[in-house]
């Protein structure tokens, strides 16, 4: 079985991609296995980051290399937060001042009580070493609107504040199972899945 380091110090991500992966080829662990800081998130773009981030993983272990960059982007405040999603009150902020700044800035720029649209964007890079000039690129995308006051305990970052089109429940309410198979990552994962059978069988 080949080990595979997941370009993240963020459990939860590890978790949902092992449960999403189908296959037995491949042992995840995250960058915390091996004391590695993150790389700092310099790209403009969601491709830009992962790549970013699965290029310096696979240098710093010397293992393949999986990348993730993901977040929300709300059509009224032009993309906002994007790929600043996780740090978007603040380096070190928390889901919650994350999820609070966000309502607060919908607040201050909605102009009457139609649906706020949004839409959840993930991006997954695989590579196989630092040199590797082909990387395998896959991407999902969830669309929905903001509702206006977080609802349900499951989930994580911006969750309880997303309700998926066609669904009466937010992100966070969904069971774990139904959400994998619908949500951005989840699109991301069948893309990437897809691919690396394509590629190695």
């Amino acid at each position: 079985m080949q080990t595979v380091v997941v370009a993240t110090h963020n459990d939860n991500k590890v978790r949902e991609l092992t449960t999403l992966l189908r296959t037995n080829s491949f042992q995840l662990v995250s960058l915390k296995e091996f004391s590695i800081p993150s790389v700092e998130e310099t790209g403009s773009t969601f491709r830009e980051n992962a790549l970013l981030k699965a290029e310096y993983a696979t240098k710093h272990t010397n293992l393949p290399a999986i990348a993730d960059d993901s977040g929300l982007a709300v059509d009224i405040l032009e993309g906002e937060p994007g790929v600043r999603s996780a740090r978007y009150a603040g380096e070190s902020a928390t889901d919650t001042e994350n999820v609070q700044l966000l309502l607060k800035r919908l607040k201050d720029n909605r102009v009457n009580n139609s649906p706020i649209s949004a839409s959840f964007h993930c991006v997954l890079v695989f590579m196989q070493s630092s040199s590797d000039l082909n990387p395998i690129v896959a991407s999902g995308t969830w669309f929905g609107h903001i509702v206006d006051a977080p609802r349900g305990n499951g989930g994580f970052g911006y969750d309880p504040i997303f309700q998926p089109l066609g669904s009466s429940k937010t992100a966070a309410e969904l069971a774990p199972e139904l959400k994998s198979q619908i949500s951005h990552r989840g699109r991301a994962v069948a893309d990437l899945n897809q691919q690396l059978l394509s590629r190695f069988g």
